[in-house]
């Protein structure tokens, strides 16, 4: 494998990495409406199970509001089943037309407890990519064994690696301080 290859391989994953971390944070509730969680609930309609935002359109007119307009008026009963079937928390209302979810305020200690899952999915993030670091790490040491590349190619591709490494770090630690004060502040 070239050294490019081997970088552009580590960068690659590292991205989809913290895109992972991304989305999933983006489903932990902070109290602000987010269409993202309803990202979860699966809609019996027109035979089989179909995600939400496929049935209807979902808005946030307020930071504690989501409303959920069907496109066939037939599935408001089923789409208000599925969110309930989905046990995030929500109790939707429905006036036959438009299902209407107001999101409870958050109490101290629940703010606190979303803030340890949130650190907990972010240091799972962390060893992801340690690992994918690991694996270049690897790939660059059996090149420079098998004569591919110098000792000073791989040493040079060894700290361009960690690098790599360190920026996605800090992008998931900016992204954890952002989740961070989202729930705290709401």
């Amino acid at each position: 494998m070239q050294t490019h290859e081997i970088v552009k391989d580590v960068q690659d994953r590292m991205d989809k990495t913290v895109e992972a971390i991304r989305s999933e944070l983006s489903k932990i509730r902070s109290g602000k409406a987010s269409p993202a969680l309803l990202d979860p609930v699966r809609v019996d309609a027109y035979g089989s199970k179909m995600p939400l935002n496929q049935v209807s359109s979902v808005t946030t007119p307020d930071a504690r509001l989501i409303v959920v307009q069907p496109w066939d008026k037939g599935l408001i009963g089923e789409i208000e089943k599925a969110i309930m079937k989905a046990d995030l928390g929500l109790n939707p209302s429905n006036d036959g037309t438009v299902i209407r979810i107001p999101l409870p305020a958050l109490n101290e200690e629940r703010r606190e407890e979303l803030v340890k899952v949130c650190r907990k999915i972010v240091e799972d993030g962390r060893i992801a990519l340690r690992n994918i670091r690991r694996d270049g790490n690897d790939s660059c040491k059996k090149s420079e064994k098998n004569h591919e590349m110098s000792e000073d190619e791989a040493h040079n591709l060894l700290d361009e690696i960690q690098e790599v490494t360190n920026e996605h770090v800090k992008q998931m630690d900016d992204i954890l301080k952002h989740k961070e004060t989202e729930i705290m502040e709401v």
